[in-house]
């Protein structure tokens, strides 16, 4: 007997939506509560991307992250972006950026990053990069980071399963 392609199709289709969706990773280390790793695809022919996270620091004492690093790349910098006029630039953070107690510290878009310059690969939709943070007091932890788009602006928000 002949089996239409379509039907294996189909059957891969409706497996896919019975399984449960990606959850947010979240990691602590010391006081700290890092979720929502990601980065950016580089675009074709570039060297440098973004990658992004969360960082909460539930201690009673302020933190720092001093360092990053991540095998995919030669360098990884932590930076600020700033606007001025229509200008766009990304400075390093001297000496780390600072995590007050009690604070949650968002790395996105137009604010914080992580920027992994001069890539070694290419960094495909989908898969999983390994990077490594160091804290000032919480020590070092490797997180994995999602890759997304190019052109993404962030993991989609969680859904709110509570109807109302």
């Amino acid at each position: 007997m002949k089996r239409s392609p379509y039907l294996f199709v189909s059957m891969l289709f409706a497996a896919a939506l019975n399984c449960a969706p990606a959850q947010s990773q979240e990691v602590k280390v010391g006081d700290l509560v890092i979720t929502q790793p990601w980065v950016r695809a580089a675009p074709k022919g570039s060297e440098l991307t973004s990658s992004y996270l969360n960082i909460e620091n539930k201690g009673t004492a302020a933190d720092r992250l001093v360092k990053a690093s991540a095998d995919i790349a030669e360098q990884v910098q932590i930076q600020k972006t700033t606007k001025t006029g229509g200008a766009i630039t990304a400075a390093p953070m001297e000496g780390g950026l600072p995590i007050a107690a009690g604070e949650k510290i968002a790395l996105a878009p137009g604010s914080f990053k992580l920027a992994l310059m001069k890539l070694k690969d290419k960094l495909k939709k989908g898969a999983q990069i390994p990077i490594s943070l160091e804290f000032e007091k919480a020590g070092k932890t490797t997180v994995s980071f999602e890759v997304l788009a190019a052109a993404s602006t962030g993991p989609a928000a969680p859904k709110d399963d509570k109807k109302k």
